[in-house]
């Protein structure tokens, strides 16, 4: 039986999934529970593995489209079995076309005439040897296309191509009348031209008939995008070619930056927000951080102290440690502390569970982990789920406060600040001694000032006295 391979759910406000890279060809065989396609969210970049055995076909998102959960996205065909019996028969007679173009090693496909019997011999026709994929096969036949008029822009003719190639046919001129000849452009260029703001006519195609594929536009200078001009006034400077060009560059936005953006409008924008700010004492933490390294063969942080301590703080006050779901606050048995952690496409928030039963040593190897796969877009989807509370560290960067906006639908996130001397009354008297400003930014519906008060006064006195963690 065939399965369906759909865009999977790997978290719970998921609504699409971008579909990065596919790691088998259609016409391939693949093993059920092997890595078949990588997929991005706007949190992590992860490997869907194969949900059963067989030969992969019909793919129908390609990479770089952006994909709703559900939605399926290729069909993995005849069993392994079938096929690798029909090849032991030496005949691919009874086989469907996608499993009859696996079978030959050298990617060229056989004829699959009625009543072929896979034979290359010169009875065979000559489009038996050209090289294709089954979609693209499948895509010639529905649209009448002969495939050796097809331009491949690789070793292999796409369904890519074909589309090109049927684009090319309807773009050309049916007569001598006015208007601009359309540029032959497969529908996927097109679309990619429309979203970076290029004239299609201006890019050079690569396909058959010269027409414009999907990598032709990708490849494209964003300086060809056209900055149309209506009526200026006399008044009115207009900008030098090179100034148009420049203010019309922008970086491309990535999924995880997009889905990021709104994520943080819609939790500014629903979440009333209040903060609570204290500066506390760091002296004794620093001696607890330097005793623990020594103590470990743990690369101890200040950000694995304090997920240790807000651990403890939030065990003493469950309130925190809740959300607001359909109008009612949900507090979650478990302490999952995400970590908010900067990566080139946006920000990621990897998460430490059940951080509240871990030691030092073990919060500090599961942080450096969790960090270096996630920058290096090799989290799993366990590794964003079920996080209860976020830490955001940018004392690193020298920032000595900051308001951080909470991590929907998260009842609150601590911002950590830099550890720097300052001046301070000691016993009446003027001391400078190392402090850190902690920022604690809630939601309001599941969580009010006084808890809120309560909780960051506990995890205070936990960063001035340590110790207190042994009582």
């Amino acid at each position: 039986m065939p399965t369906n391979v759909i865009m999977p759910a790997l978290e719970l406000a998921q609504e699409s999934g971008k579909v990065l890279r596919w790691l088998k060809a259609p016409g391939d065989l693949v093993q059920k529970g092997e890595p078949l396609v990588e997929i991005e969210t706007d949190k992590i970049t992860t490997e869907i593995e194969a949900p059963g055995s067989g030969i992969l076909r019909d793919v129908t998102a390609q990479e770089g489209e952006v994909v709703p959960v559900g939605q399926t996205i290729a069909v993995i065909g005849e069993e392994v079995g079938a096929v690798a019996a029909a090849a032991g028969r030496g005949t691919t007679a009874a086989a469907p076309a996608e499993a009859r173009t696996a079978l030959r090693s050298d990617g060229v496909a056989v004829a699959s005439s009625s009543g072929s019997t896979g034979s290359t011999g010169p009875a065979s026709s000559a489009g038996a040897a050209i090289k294709a994929s089954p979609l693209a096969r499948k895509l010639a036949e529905q649209h009448g296309v002969d495939l050796a008029q097809v331009k491949a822009s690789g070793g292999t003719i796409q369904k890519a191509d074909v589309l090109a190639y049927v684009e090319s046919r309807k773009a050309a001129p049916a007569g001598n009348g006015a208007g601009a000849r359309l540029a032959p452009a497969s529908p996927k260029a097109r679309r990619l031209a429309a979203e970076r703001g290029l004239d299609i006519g201006a890019i050079a195609g690569s396909g058959p008939g010269g027409a414009v594929l999907a990598a032709d536009v990708a490849a494209a200078p964003r300086a060809t995008a056209q900055v149309p001009v209506t009526a200026i006034a006399p008044t009115t400077r207009v900008e030098a070619p090179a100034a148009a060009a420049a203010r019309v560059e922008a970086p491309a936005v990535s999924n995880v930056w997009r889905i990021m953006a709104e994520r943080m409008t819609a939790s500014w924008t629903t979440a009333p927000h209040f903060y609570l700010v204290r500066e506390v004492n760091v002296s004794r933490l620093a001696t607890w951080r330097e005793r623990a390294s020594k103590q470990t063969s743990a690369r101890i942080t200040y950000t694995d102290l304090l997920v240790k301590l807000v651990a403890a703080a939030l065990v003493r006050h469950p309130a925190v440690n809740a959300s607001w779901k359909d109008g009612a606050i949900v507090r979650h048995a478990e302490i999952n502390i995400g970590l908010a952690v900067a990566i080139d496409d946006g920000l990621i928030v990897p998460v430490i569970h059940r951080a509240d039963t871990l030691t030092l040593a073990e919060i500090a190897s599961r942080r450096e982990d969790v960090v270096t796969r996630g920058q290096a877009g090799k989290l799993r989807p366990a590794d964003i789920q079920g996080g209860v509370f976020t830490i955001s560290n940018l004392g690193m960067y020298g920032v000595d406060a900051f308001n951080a906006i909470v991590n929907p639908p998260q009842a609150a996130i601590l911002a950590v600040g830099r550890i720097a001397d300052r001046v301070v009354a000691a016993n009446g008297q003027p001391a400078v001694q190392p402090t850190m400003v902690l920022t604690l930014s809630c939601d309001h519906r599941p969580l009010d000032g006084a808890r809120a008060a309560q909780f960051l006064g506990t995890l205070a006195e936990l960063v001035e006295e340590p110790l207190v963690l042994l009582v």
